[in-house]
């Protein structure tokens, strides 16, 4: 059970019973390691249900995690790996990421920050495509080159 002051009024108290919160759609923080404080309960998860709350919080995180993508994504396009595995390997973090996002946080996001990731990804999906189909046709083109003797 927890309850929910209301800044305005502030002797105004909600409490919600934890079996009614568990069937509210929302943004779940916490982690299996924290725990919050509050008054003398420990609280493990955090479930925000309203989209303006839940805005904030989930931007923060998307960005926090689509910046370490970019630089991984960055660092394995970069790398000259002759077997394509860097490349392969960005192509499946892209689409991990993709899918998180259409699963996890799409309701909570504008459609301008989704807009902005999902062109800069494209981009970097289309250079890692193309440097894949650019080793795989070099590949091709010696492993014939080499019957062919």
């Amino acid at each position: 059970m927890y309850s929910v002051k209301n800044k305005k009024n502030p002797s105004r108290k909600k409490v919600l019973v934890s079996n009614n919160f568990i069937l509210l759609d929302g943004f779940l923080m916490g982690s299996r390691n924290k725990v919050y404080k509050i008054g003398d309960s420990d609280i493990r998860k955090i479930n925000v249900v309203s989209k303006e709350l839940a805005h904030p919080l989930v931007s923060k995180k998307v960005s926090k995690q689509y910046e370490k993508l970019i630089q991984l994504l960055t660092e394995l396009l970069l790398d000259d790996d002759d077997s394509g595995d860097g490349l392969r390997e960005a192509l499946n973090q892209i689409e991990k990421f993709r899918l998180q996002i259409k699963n996890k946080y799409r309701e909570f996001l504008t459609q301008k920050e989704l807009a902005k990731m999902s062109k800069q990804l494209k981009v970097l999906q289309k250079e890692a495509s193309q440097r894949l189909l650019e080793i795989n046709e070099f590949f091709d083109y010696q492993n014939q080159s080499h019957r062919s003797r």
